[in-house]
């Protein structure tokens, strides 16, 4: 079978049609930043390798912390402003907002694909829930804002490369809705394509928003230390939470800090592996590089035979490879699970950290070979890395209390409740975690001890938005839960108490 790019889905082409649609942003060469209402030529651009194929396309536009403060000083301006711009024009304006990122949708979901190494369908439902997600709280806004305002401050956005639109791009809208400007920071591993051209149609729309590139050690006095903030928003991992939430303690902002946990499947006297094989395999999707994705299997001793059982066939059934390879022309671009990891570096630290399991004592249960991967003849493959397993991971194993960000799973074998336990609390709290077993009596008296925020009885739990709420317990979260109502409290002010994950209890001070 041979392979080659879909006609129009280049790089090339796409950047292209971009460039073409929105010329104020998009130069011959490279990306822009927006400052104070402006798509502005400023900043040190470099040449980034697509995970895709190693396609050379233009980096961020890196800026300096003098041109962030510059940028966060117009924010603020801008807030000044729209807080006092009545709700009825705000929704106006986001709903306007949502018309052009639909028109758009195709071209942003092909950046999400060359950029991030998303599956073309992946990246189609990350813009999607993104747009539908808005669409609900333009229904829900005004019974969400009764007896709330708009903070005193704009609300900063610093999130991770990996859902773009659905997280970031989504939480900037709702913040906009309830009042706020907002200023958010390119990922510096992938994405500034696709936000990029989500807030051309942004501007479009007459909404005050910002877009920065650049280095988290030079803007983060800007983005996180400013005295003008009202709010800061960030998905990542822990290592950099730790490192915002020392300074934001500093300050007492308001803050949602949304970090990693290893989530685990626990399997205890349970027999519809049917069920569980069709969970695992939509859990590979994107490779796991999700915050609620499940690399950890805790699982009963004496059913390791059955879960393997299942367990091999599903790795198996997957689909990857390059994401817009086809074998003619008019065939519609490939159903995959997942294309590449987001770049070469994290897949050659992927392949080591598994050689280093089984070097301290972890058993090489799988390792599965690129060679049945979709790709075409002679491209770099370096960002690609097959399905893996360790069984019986050592203590000391760096991957033991945390989660790898990609599909290297890891299986703990248990034969007590109280070792189930405290394997799928690893991690000093995670974000989801599910007990797949037949005895719902034991599910029920076993849930509120397993250190996730959302637990899922037979089946997974995700991020979800809307009607529910989303947080983490443990060192997976820190400040306001979102989601809901939920969300429009975390960037207003009013007399009902904000709920999340404080250092002082589960209440914030009332604003």
């Amino acid at each position: 079978m041979s392979l080659f790019i879909k006609s129009g889905t280049a790089w090339s082409d796409v950047f292209a049609r971009a460039q073409a649609e929105a010329p104020e942003a998009f130069l011959s060469d490279r990306l822009c930043n927006l400052v104070n209402g402006e798509w502005m030529d400023v900043g040190v651009t470099s040449p980034h390798l697509s995970p895709v194929d190693a396609t050379v396309i233009p980096g961020p536009p890196l800026m300096s912390g003098d041109q962030a403060a510059e940028a966060m000083a117009g924010v603020v301006r801008q807030h000044k402003e729209w807080s006092k711009v009545p709700l009825d024009e705000r929704k106006s304006r986001v709903a306007q907002a949502l018309v052009l990122l639909r028109e758009q949708r195709d071209t942003i979901a092909l950046f999400l694909v060359w950029e991030i190494g998303k599956p073309w369908s992946t990246a189609c439902a990350d813009v999607d829930r993104c747009i539908d997600g808005v669409e609900w709280y333009l229904t829900q806004i005004d019974r969400q804002m009764e007896n709330r305002r708009p903070l005193d401050g704009p609300v900063s956005n610093i999130a991770s490369w990996n859902y773009p639109l659905s997280v970031l791009v989504h939480a900037e809208l709702v913040q906009l809705l309830a009042g706020n400007a907002v200023i958010a920071k390119t990922p510096t591993q992938g994405g500034f394509h696709a936000l990029t051209l989500a807030h051309v149609c942004m501007v479009r729309a007459g909404l005050p928003v910002a877009l920065v590139s650049g280095s988290g050690a030079a803007l983060s006095e800007a983005l996180i230390s400013s005295q003008d903030l009202g709010a800061l928003a960030f998905v990542g991992g822990r290592t950099n939470g730790r490192k915002v939430a020392t300074t934001l303690a500093d300050f007492r902002k308001r803050h949602i800090l949304e970090q990693e946990g290893l989530n685990a499947w626990g399997i205890w006297n349970y027999s519809q592996w049917d069920d569980l094989s069709t969970h695992l395999r939509k859990g590979f999707e994107y490779a796991k590089q999700r915050c609620t994705a499940y690399p950890r299997y805790v699982v009963q001793r004496s059913l390791l035979p059955a879960f393997l059982e299942m367990y091999f066939p599903v790795i198996d059934s997957l689909k990857f490879g390059h994401p817009c390879a086809v074998e003619n022309d008019n065939d519609p671009l490939p159903e995959l699970h997942f294309g590449p990891v987001i770049q070469r570096s994290k897949a050659e630290s992927l392949r080591v950290l598994f050689d280093e399991a089984i070097k301290t004592g972890g058993i090489p249960l799988l390792r599965d070979h690129l060679e049945r991967g979709r790709f075409i003849a002679g491209q770099d493959t370096s960002a690609y890395i097959a399905p893996a397993c360790v069984l019986a991971p050592p203590s000391g194993w760096a991957l033991h209390h945390s989660e790898p960000f990609g599909p290297l799973d890891s299986i703990v074998l248990v034969d007590t409740e109280a070792e189930l336990l405290a394997a799928m609390n690893a991690s000093n709290g995670a974000l989801v975690a599910s007990l797949a077993t037949d005895d719902l009596d034991f599910a029920e008296r076993v849930r509120d001890d397993i250190q996730a925020f959302k637990v899922g009885i037979n089946k997974p739990r995700s991020r979800g938005d809307r009607e529910e709420v989303f947080g983490g317990r443990g060192g997976s979260w820190k400040g306001a839960f979102v989601g809901g109502d939920l969300l429009v409290d975390a960037v207003t002010q009013g007399e009902r108490a904000l709920y999340g994950n404080f250092p002082d209890g589960s209440r914030y001070p009332r604003t």
